[in-house]
């Protein structure tokens, strides 16, 4: 199997977010690989990964970081795939993470999801791979079809909780 999207994350420690992503690609059944690098600690290896990553079949990288969160843009300027930042919560709530990846210069974008939105990384992906690739796009169809489902039920259940003044 040949991984077609990247999770990438600063470090091990960013893994209980970037777990979400991989739940989602796991139930999509779509490869995936995952790594840990730094844009601070291992910078050759952030460029090498960047530059030969669609040579290796990647199609989509998401790049999850906190504080200085420097990985999505430095990976961004060495490639020419979509990259998804994921604003990891750490100091200031996450804010500082999520200044540090949308604030990118003219030329080098990284799409950015809320704080430690990883799954909404993946689901976004998906959707860029769904462009070309029907199997995929049924499949996010399916997914978002779902999540109502969910809120109909929600609404049911709600509806059995009785209390004297709730009118319905």
């Amino acid at each position: 199997m040949t991984p077609i999207i990247s999770i990438i994350m600063g470090s091990t420690s960013d893994l209980p977010v970037m777990e979400k992503a991989m739940k989602y690609l796991e139930e999509m059944q779509i490869p995936f690989e995952v790594n840990a690098l730094s844009a601070h600690r291992t910078p050759a290896a952030v460029e090498d990964f960047a530059r030969n990553a669609a040579d290796r079949g990647i199609k989509v990288i998401i790049a999850g970081a906190g504080m200085a969160a420097a990985l999505p843009g430095v990976i961004a300027a060495s490639t020419t795939l979509p990259v998804i930042g994921v604003p990891i919560k750490g100091m200031l709530d996450g804010l500082d993470a999520m200044l540090s990846i949308i604030q990118m210069p003219p030329g080098i974008p990284v799409a950015t999801v809320g704080v430690n939105g990883a799954l909404n990384a993946a689901i976004l992906a998906t959707e860029m791979l769904a462009l070309s690739d029907a199997a995929i796009a049924n499949k996010v169809a399916a997914y978002k079809a779902g999540l109502g489902a969910k809120i109909e039920k929600a609404n049911k259940d709600l509806a059995e909780i009785k209390y004297e003044y709730k009118t319905n």
